[in-house]
């Protein structure tokens, strides 16, 4: 009998969009995904704690940003209020972003050019995250993403430029979230990333492209992924953070699900 060795997750952010969001966390739960948040200050974490899901990610900052002293002091208190949250819901592993990011995904300050001081500073403040990690046994991740579809202006965010944070930080507390549909459209060269990358990795998400949809409706060949992620050794978790083609959850869930069973 195949199955899956990854731990797969889903974004509740992104399916069964129908229903309240405690809904669709119990629904995940039950058809034996893990599930993942976005941003906290937006949910009763008392009414998701009690649904026995088990969560695997979520945002660990609600503002601040990497480069500036003013963002730096922000994003340290912030991801402070964080790991509490995360101790609630016993959720081990907290994303982080180049910058903040507001509701249609845009940066709240973007850089249109990112020099080495931007660099250093980055490197320091995200040094100072992962201690905040080490020392309530929680890890940071810092996802890639892309400027070209959905995050223009975004700084440090294609995948060699946020394993260069992580490697110069060099803390088992602050690992890379490989987010494998934005590096398709930033990157592409999927298998060679991921072996690049290697035990930086803390996280996979995945979604087709175009449009951001689940494995299978799109240019991405997912069991290869799967196959070359499972001969590297990664047992961690896969996320799937995209939408539901069609409006089906079912459907894609059922696909992604699919993907990742060897």
């Amino acid at each position: 009998m195949t199955s899956s060795p990854f731990i797969l997750a889903v974004s509740a952010e992104m399916v069964f969009l129908d229903l309240p969001f405690v809904e669709r966390v119990r629904r995940l739960h039950a058809l034996g995904f893990a599930v993942e948040i976005w941003d906290w200050t937006r949910h009763d974490i008392d009414a998701l704690a009690a649904t026995g899901a088990r969560f695997t990610s979520m945002t660990g900052y609600v503002s601040g940003d990497l480069v500036s002293a003013e963002g730096r002091a922000a994003l340290l208190a912030s991801a402070r209020e964080s790991l509490a949250v995360a101790e609630r819901l016993a959720c081990p592993s907290l994303n982080l972003h180049g910058t903040g990011l507001d509701p249609r995904g845009l940066p709240v300050k973007p850089l249109a050019e990112v020099s080495g001081h931007h660099w250093l500073a980055a490197r320091d403040a995200l040094a100072e995250i992962a201690r905040l990690g080490e020392s309530a046994g929680r890890v940071f991740l810092l996802e890639n993403l892309n400027t070209a579809v959905d995050h223009p202006g975004v700084p440090f965010a294609r995948a060699e430029d946020t394993l260069a944070l992580i490697e110069a930080v060099a803390s088992p507390y602050l690992r890379l979230n490989l987010d494998l549909y934005h590096a398709q459209i930033g990157e592409g060269n999927l298998i060679e990333l991921i072996r690049r990358a290697g035990s930086a990795i803390g996280e996979i998400q995945v979604a087709d492209v175009p449009g951001r949809c689940e494995p299978g409706t799109g240019e991405i060949h997912y069991p290869a992924i799967a196959r070359a992620l499972a001969r590297l050794g990664y047992r961690g978790v896969v996320g799937l953070e995209g939408w539901a083609a069609e409006g089906d959850t079912e459907r894609a869930l059922e696909r992604f699900r699919t993907a990742f069973t060897l």
